[in-house]
Parts: structure tokens; C-alpha cells; sequence
């Protein structure tokens, strides 16, 4: 091994450090058991869907209200932690995505996708990818008889929104590809929440060290990615990246917050995508004053619950 082999390349405080040898030591977190939760009703279960690469998902259902025969929106969310750390069994996801099955009316699918550097990308698109399509299948007895197949929505913080972007360009050549093939479901609409973009030159708005990190944890994540941080898998918009009128779904929510490193990306991606020919509805909604995925870390903050109503409006189509 290189004397410098055990240099940290990248420390992110709690969560996670990246040395040049390509290792990666994660800071435990807490976990959350599935189950009912006492305050909403909202119920969870986890489900193996591969048992060979250790895919799975949990589960989130809703307490019944309103009508006892209307169905409900399925959402398939990937959760974020930069394709290094994360878990559906986080208990800062867990509790999200209790919250939201709850405010939203949706069944949520959370997506427990391989992890770099251990799972190169493409394994996290791959693994979201199947997942979304078992979860549109209605193969699950909670989703066949409680969820709508004929709507479904997918949504992502951070690599998870990066990984939205990635399963809607999939999902608009009908899912058919090399790696992973089979038909694509209608997805109705996509929440873009803090999405991990990022580049080799900065652009208007982005500070400096923007740059610097998506470099380091793109080489992380998929090292063999020739162009670096120009990868269209997280540079949507670097030259010969497609085009983003293909995005497979008829209507997106992107989110930002106006102190996240990330909010310039963000808005240069909402921004490219109003601008091309993609046929479908974008809204837009950037939090005043806040960090990153503030809405996980304090989710009782004002501006926690106000996106939340944002997110559940955008899904009940208001």
C-alpha cells in the first residue's frame, strides 16, 4: 500500500470519511424497526425483493381515510446519503417517509439500493430501477389492494434525486437497456428533492468547493466514469448528455434549499428542463434560509412542514 494511501481525500463529520486507498469508514446511525407507528397509523414492512444482492424495500401504509374503496398514489422513494451511506431502516428515513405516506395519501416503496464504493453505479440505478417496476407490478398484497398502479410517482433527496433523474431518462427508452431490461410502468409524476448534481466547471451561483466534493464522491461512486463529474448520470446537462425532453413522466416538482451548495445545480437543471422540448408540467420551490435536506434533519421546522404540503399537493394534482 502507498504511504498516502490512508490520506482522507474527504471527511464529512457524522456521516461518512473517504480515504485515497478507497476505503470508506461510515459513522453508524440510527435505526428504525418497521412496524405501526403509534402516532400516525401509518404501518411499514420490509420485503426482500433479491435475496443475491441484499435488494429490499419498506413499505408504508397509510392509515385508511376518506372513501374505503378509492386507492391510493404508489411513490417509490430512493433515499439520499451521496451513493456512499443511507438506508430505508434510517430512522431520519423511516420517520420521513412515515410522515409523508401520512400527509400525502401515498403507499411509499423505500428503496434500500447498494451502496459505493463496495456497488459501483450502475448497481444503485439498477437496483432502483427493479424496484420501481415490482412496486408498479402490484405483486405486493399491501399494493394490490390499497395502491393505484395507474399512479405512480417517484421522489429522491439528494443521490436520490439524482437517481430520480436517472430512472426517468431509463424509463423514457421503455426501460430496455443491456444492463437491465423490461418494460417501463407510467410514472405520473417525479420530486426532485435537493437533487445531487454536479460538474467540472462551476456555474452561475455555485460556490467553489461544489466542485471539489462532486469530483471526490464521483470517483467514489463510479470510478470508471471517463468523464469524471461531465458524467450525464450526474451532469444532466454537460455536453452530450441527452436531452432532457425525453424525462419518461408527465410532471415534475424540483425542490431546493437557498443555502444547500447544491441549489445551483438545482436551479440550472429546473432551468434546462423548462427550456427544452419536454412536453411535460415543472414546478418549482426553493426554501428561504435553509441548508441541505433540511426537511429530513428538522422535518418540524415551518419550512419542513411547508414543503411537505408542497410535495402532497403536487401528488394529489392541486
Amino acid at each position: 500500500m502507498e504511504p498516502d494511501a490512508d490520506e482522507v481525500v474527504f471527511d464529512a463529520p457524522g456521516y461518512f470519511c473517504m480515504y485515497k486507498s478507497g476505503k470508506i469508514v461510515r459513522v453508524s446511525q440510527p435505526l428504525a424497526a418497521a412496524g405501526v407507528d403509534d402516532t400516525s397509523g401509518v404501518s411499514s414492512k420490509d420485503i426482500v425483493l433479491d435475496a443475491d444482492t441484499g435488494l429490499s424495500v419498506r413499505l408504508f401504509l397509510p392509515r385508511r381515510q376518506g372513501p374505503s374503496g378509492k386507492k391510493l398514489p404508489v411513490l417509490v422513494y430512493f433515499h439520499g446519503g451521496g451513493f456512499l451511506i443511507g438506508s430505508a431502516k434510517f430512522a431520519t428515513y423511516h420517520n420521513y417517509l412515515t410522515s409523508l405516506a401520512s400527509a400525502a395519501g401515498v403507499l411509499a416503496v423505500s428503496v434500500d439500493y447498494r451502496l459505493a464504493p463496495e456497488h459501483q453505479l450502475p448497481a444503485a440505478y439498477d437496483d432502483c430501477w427493479a424496484a420501481l417496476q415490482w412496486a408498479a407490478s402490484a405483486q405486493d398484497d399491501w399494493i394490490a389492494e390499497h395502491g393505484d398502479a395507474g399512479r405512480v410517482f417517484v421522489a429522491g433527496d439528494s443521490a436520490g434525486g439524482n437517481i430520480v433523474h436517472n430512472v426517468l431518462m431509463k424509463a423514457s427508452t421503455g426501460g430496455s437497456s443491456a444492463d437491465n431490461g423490461g418494460g417501463a410502468p407510467r410514472i405520473e409524476g417525479a420530486v426532485f428533492l435537493h437533487a445531487f448534481f454536479g460538474g467540472r466547471t462551476l456555474i452561475d451561483g455555485e460556490p467553489e468547493r461544489a466542485v471539489a466534493i462532486a469530483e471526490k464522491v464521483w470517483t467514489f461512486a463510479c470510478r470508471d466514469a471517463a468523464d469524471g463529474a461531465d458524467d450525464p448520470w450526474i451532469n444532466p446537462t454537460a455536453p452530450g448528455a441527452p436531452s432532457l425532453e425525453r424525462l419518461g413522466c408527465q410532471r415534475v416538482l424540483v425542490c431546493a434549499a437557498e443555502k444547500d451548495w447544491l441549489a445551483a445545480r438545482d436551479r440550472a437543471y429546473y432551468a434546462a428542463l423548462v427550456d427544452s422540448a419536454w412536453p411535460g408540467s415543472a414546478e418549482w420551490l426553493e426554501s428561504s434560509g435553509e441548508e441541505h435536506v433540511f426537511f429530513v434533519t428538522k422535518p418540524e421546522c415551518e419550512n419542513a412542514k411547508q414543503l411537505m404540503d408542497r410535495v402532497a399537493a403536487f401528488i394529489a394534482g392541486a
